[in-house]
C-alpha cells in the first residue's frame, strides 16, 4: 500500500517501531561507539533517550505530526542520557522545528525536517567530528533531499534513507583516527 502522507497515527507507529528496533539492537550500537572514547553505552543512552521521547509523543492525545514531533522533542531533551542522548535530542529538536505547523508530512516535508535536524545537531556540538552520528545524520538528510522530489511514497522514501544511512555508517570508521 502506497503512503503519500505521513499522518499522526502512522508517525506514532513509526516512532514506536523505531524505539523497539533500537532497544533490540542497543548492544550492537554500544559496540559501534569509539569516539571520543569506546565507553560502550551509546546504544543504551540512545534507547533511554528515545523511550523518553516516544513516551511524550505517544501519550499525546493528538494526531498532528507537528505536535507529536514537538512532544517527542521535549521528551528527548528531558530524558537525554550521555553525549549521544543529548545529540539525539538535538536531532529530535531540529526535526520538530522542520515539521512546525504541519498537520501531516510528505516526503519533501520529511526531507526538510531531516536536514534541519542534522543542522541543529551540528550546531549544538562545539567541535563536530566526522565519522560520528552527526555524519550519518547529515548523510541521511542530504540523501533525503536528493530523492524526495522523485519519491512520494513515505515508506519507500524512508527505506531508501535507512539503506543510505547504513552505507554512510559503514564508511565512518575510515573517517576517525
Amino acid at each position: 500500500m502506497k503512503i503519500e502522507i505521513l499522518d499522526g497515527v502512522i508517525f506514532k507507529k513509526a516512532l514506536l517501531g523505531a524505539a523497539k528496533f533500537l532497544e533490540k539492537n542497543k548492544e550492537e550500537v554500544n559496540s559501534l561507539n569509539v569516539f571520543p572514547v569506546p565507553d560502550g553505552d551509546t546504544g543504551t543512552n540512545m534507547s533511554l533517550t528515545v523511550n523518553s521521547a516516544i513516551k511524550h509523543g505517544l501519550n499525546l492525545d493528538e494526531n498532528n505530526v507537528s505536535k507529536i514531533a514537538s512532544a517527542t522533542s521535549y521528551g528527548s531533551l528531558m530524558g537525554a542520557r550521555g553525549n549521544s542522548g543529548v545529540i539525539l535530542s538535538q536531532l529530535f529538536r531540529g526535526f520538530a522545528n522542520g515539521l512546525k505547523d504541519k498537520e501531516s508530512a510528505t516526503t519533501l516535508d520529511l526531507a526538510n525536517a531531516f536536514k534541519l535536524a542534522s543542522d541543529t545537531a551540528y550546531k549544538a556540538v562545539m567541535k563536530p567530528t566526522e565519522g560520528t552520528i552527526l555524519t550519518v545524520a547529515r548523510g541521511c538528510a542530504e540523501y533525503g533531499l536528493e530523492i524526495a522530489k522523485g519519491e512520494d511514497d513515505v515508506i519507500i522514501f524512508l527505506k531508501k534513507i535507512i539503506e543510505h544511512g547504513n552505507y554512510v555508517l559503514d564508511k565512518t570508521p575510515e573517517m576517525l583516527p
